[in-house]
């Protein structure tokens, strides 16, 4: 596969098959402004189509009922068969969402072969099954797979979503109906040639690019047991309301508008290392950058400073050139609204420091200036919606539980960060930060361990051996003390 192209096909039963309308997917290159290529628009006959096959390939079909450990080994193959792929999917992912490419060798693809390693990693140790003996009573409690599984993905980061979700849901004897997004499709093309040379069974993993309308008759059919779903917060609502109608399994990973506190002792070099790495990717575009940064009026004018001196050394342009550090947000549609949110941001008083236009180097593109505010109020929009562009905002905090107030002051609890010379102190103050991870200083807590938050971020975690639990039921036996001594 080429990012140029049409892709003529959909990936279903286990075969490329001819969709079922002559309806394309356009996918226009952020960069260029021109078509990349088109994919198939599915409809909702495709829809059936994909639902009923991996229905017959859980309810009939070998995958759910072979023993954990040949599951296992498909999916080791699979893992090997995506690492043969990164130059591939580094190259796509960049030229159809703008993502910087060396952010998309880093980790676009090597990111989805580290969640495969993960999952494999730990897929032999968990509980799959355990015998609870009792002086009385004797049960043994299993996990089970919950069934068909839809995994609907978002644009800005197609590939590693779409094995986050599809990883554990196989390896727990789940059959899979992948929804790619319509701006970013072109990587499951690589998927699917991934999953044919691991010799996944047919059936178990189907993919489907489709828009609004049959990716919601997806989300509805009686079909589907598990709905797990990556993307804004208002779809994530939306999901779970038609979910809640029928008693759906659901997880949802949402948005995000995560803070960085800086603490008076901070080592400002950290700072902004860790901003330009972790507030700044995939141009903006992730919802765990922390794009709020609370700091004491004593550090904030250096802190200023540094974040001006940080923005004008990241190139703005072609995210294919290896020495861009900031590329084009994904669609025109996203580039309206960050820019909507920099004129909110002045209306209610907020201050530049930075940027706040479009280059004025580029005459294509879908660019937003590296843009810095200050004078940030709690209050404003800027600081209480999830933007998802290159835009940061700096609030000022008068003391430490001021800082930790400002922090939770939001309907999001993603992610967020403290930075401190002290680590034990800022883990003390990390704890008090109401998200699902806190990096301190700057370290990531790695793929190993749950990602998801609290409040409007989200129900459920992903990642981690807790990410195997998304895709399972629980089920209990009651048994002899016999037999709970012979499978114990």
């Amino acid at each position: 596969m080429t990012p140029q192209g049409e892709y003529r096909r959909l990936y279903i039963d286990g075969a490329w098959t001819e969709p079922a309308t002559s309806e394309l997917i356009t996918v226009i290159s952020p960069y260029t402004e021109q078509p990349l290529a088109q994919v198939p628009a599915g409809s909702i006959a495709d829809i059936d189509r994909a639902v009923g096959a991996a229905r017959r390939a859980f309810d009939a079909g070998p995958w759910p009922r072979i023993s954990l450990d040949e599951r296992i080994a498909v999916v080791r193959r699979l893992r090997d068969a995506v690492v043969k792929r990164h130059d591939t999917i580094a190259e796509l992912v960049t030229a159809e969402m703008g993502c910087v490419i060396t952010q998309s060798r880093a980790m676009q693809a090597p990111g989805a072969t580290a969640l495969l390693d993960m999952f494999l990693e730990h897929a032999p140790t968990h509980p799959w099954s355990q015998v609870r003996p009792g002086p009385v009573i004797n049960a043994l409690v299993t996990r089970e797979p919950v069934g068909v599984v839809a995994a609907i993905v978002p644009w800005n980061s197609p590939f590693v979503l779409s094995v986050l979700k599809i990883a554990p849901a196989l390896i727990a004897g789940c059959t899979v109906v992948l929804k790619p997004p319509p701006e970013a499709p072109l990587d499951s093309y690589v998927l699917a040639e991934a999953i044919i040379e691991a010799g996944i069974p047919a059936g178990v993993v189907n993919i489907v690019p489709a828009d609004r309308e049959p990716s919601e008759y997806l989300v509805k059919h009686p079909g589907v047991d598990k709905v797990s779903f990556t993307g804004s917060t208002a779809a994530g609502r939306r999901i779970a309301e038609l979910c809640g109608a029928d008693l759906r399994r659901v997880g949802l990973e949402l948005g995000g508008k995560s803070a960085a506190i800086v603490l008076d002792d901070a080592d400002l070099d950290v700072v902004i290392a860790s901003v330009r790495a972790l507030s700044l990717r995939y141009n903006g575009q992730a919802c765990n950058n922390k794009t709020r940064i609370v700091v004491s009026p004593r550090r904030r004018g250096e802190l200023l400073d540094r974040l001006e001196a940080m923005a004008a050394a990241m190139p703005v342009g072609d995210p294919a050139d290896p020495e861009t550090a900031i590329g084009p947000l994904a669609t025109a549609r996203q580039r309206d609204r960050v820019e909507g949110y920099i004129a909110s941001g002045l209306a209610e008083g907020a201050k530049l420091v930075v940027g706040g236009g479009r280059p004025t180097h580029l005459d294509h593109g879908w660019f937003v200036e590296t843009t810095v505010f200050t004078d940030v109020e709690p209050a404003m929009a800027i600081a209480r919606e999830e933007i998802f562009g290159p835009v940061l905002s700096v609030l000022t905090a008068q003391d430490e539980d001021d800082a930790v107030a400002i922090a939770n002051d939001s309907d999001y609890g993603l992610n967020g960060s403290v930075f401190s010379a002290d680590e034990e102190h800022a883990l003390a103050v990390a704890r008090r930060i109401r998200t699902g991870t806190v990096e301190v200083n700057g370290r990531s807590a790695g793929f190993g361990t749950p990602i998801g938050g609290f409040k409007a971020s989200g129900i459920g975690r992903e990642a981690g051996p807790e990410g195997f639990d998304e895709y399972i039921e629980f089920k209990a036996f009651g048994i002899s003390a016999a037999l709970a001594e012979k499978l114990g």
